[in-house]
């Protein structure tokens, strides 16, 4: 087992935890539905944690008010009565009927499903994470309330989300869902600083590469759309093929861009991809130079768009985009009628200078 350098108290390598919640509020859709006095909390990454509990707290009290969601759970049972299926194998096994019994399979209708059962783990996490006593006692009530209505603590194995299949009359679930999953997520950093031996030292890495990615998209849907521009992220284009050969589409690989801007009344379009690796590297005369495969990607998503009919296409801009810590890079240059930035966002300053280098690059 690998062993990794301990990590500063509050911090995943450099970078602080508190940014990292930051680029989870992004991330998640929550940050879209705040209204502008709670979206402040970005200014605070600190608060987030108390931000996402009293939301969570807030959304289990409307739901008591109203019923938790049942479901059925599977049950197996002796009993004196026929009650859904007959288990014969276990009935004749087990010679019942000499004793006035049956074995019987049967749906019972419950409280203590998966989802509740996560609700109730998120509560018991949430009181963990918060900084205010209160509101810390305020989760621990919710959690031992749902337990009194039959919500067991155990935690639903490989719940998802997802995967999870809400109808009308539990619609109401699907944000206090949510938020729960952004409990888990904001316990997380807090776990990983602590852990100083790790099966897969480049674990938290590719973990935040994802998290970086998600937030960018996130935080330029949110503070743009008042602005006029459109965001759109893990959009799919197309090369612009001809005389392809019978094979040729099955092996040709699909493009996705990482996040899509546009302003139609400003006359701009942004293609932005990111990356969670240094901006420049050594070649190997050991002089930094840009990533020639980055390059290539980001200019081939540029011109492989470009269409006659569409003015935007033809003088899209491109951007590359990557984290560091304590370093700013913001270069560019014109390719065949295309800008292309190559730029940086400094994870370890402040949030407010996190919020201004990422408003100032479009």
């Amino acid at each position: 087992m690998a062993a990794i350098p301990q990590a500063k108290p509050g911090f995943i390598g450099k970078i602080p935890i508190s940014n990292l919640w930051l680029l989870m509020l992004y991330a998640s859709n929550l940050f879209r539905q705040l209204d502008k006095s709670q979206a402040a909390v970005e200014d605070n990454p600190d608060e987030i944690a108390d931000l996402v509990a009293e939301l969570l707290c807030h959304q289990v009290n409307r739901r008591l008010q109203r019923n938790l969601s049942f479901g059925y759970r599977s049950e197996k049972e002796e009993l004196s009565r026929v009650r859904g299926r007959i288990d014969l194998l276990t009935t004749e096994r087990r010679q019942l009927l000499s004793k006035g019994k049956i074995a019987c399979r049967f749906e019972e209708l419950t409280v203590d499903t998966p989802r509740n059962r996560y609700v109730r783990s998120a509560l018991d996490v949430a009181a963990g994470l918060v900084s205010r006593a209160g509101l810390a006692q305020r989760c621990r009530n919710f959690s031992l309330h749902l337990q009194r209505l039959g919500v067991s603590k155990a935690p639903p194995h490989a719940y998802s989300s997802s995967q999870d299949r809400f109808s009308r009359h539990d619609s109401d679930d699907q944000f206090m869902i949510a938020l729960a999953e952004l409990v888990f997520n904001l316990a997380l950093p807090t776990e990983l600083s602590g852990r100083y031996h790790l099966p897969e030292p480049d674990r938290e890495e590719v973990w935040v590469r994802k998290l970086f990615e998600k937030a960018v998209a996130g935080f330029y849907a949110f503070h743009l759309r008042d602005l006029g521009w459109v965001a759109s992220a893990g959009k799919r284009i197309d090369w612009q093929t001809s005389d392809c050969t019978k094979g040729m589409k099955d092996i040709l690989p699909s493009m996705e861009i990482d996040i899509f801007l546009e302003h139609e009344e400003q006359k701009r379009r942004w293609i932005i991809d990111t990356k969670f690796t240094s901006i420049v590297k050594p070649n190997r005369y050991g002089q930094d130079k840009l990533n020639s495969g980055y390059l290539y990607q980001l200019y081939s998503y540029l011109r492989t768009q470009e269409h006659a009919e569409q003015p935007l296409s033809m003088s899209a801009s491109g951007m590359l985009l990557h984290p560091s810590v304590g370093v700013t890079v913001k270069e560019s240059v014109k390719i065949q009628g295309h800008e292309m930035w190559f730029c940086t966002v400094d994870l370890a300053g402040d949030a407010k200078a996190i919020r201004s280098e990422l408003l100032g690059l479009i």
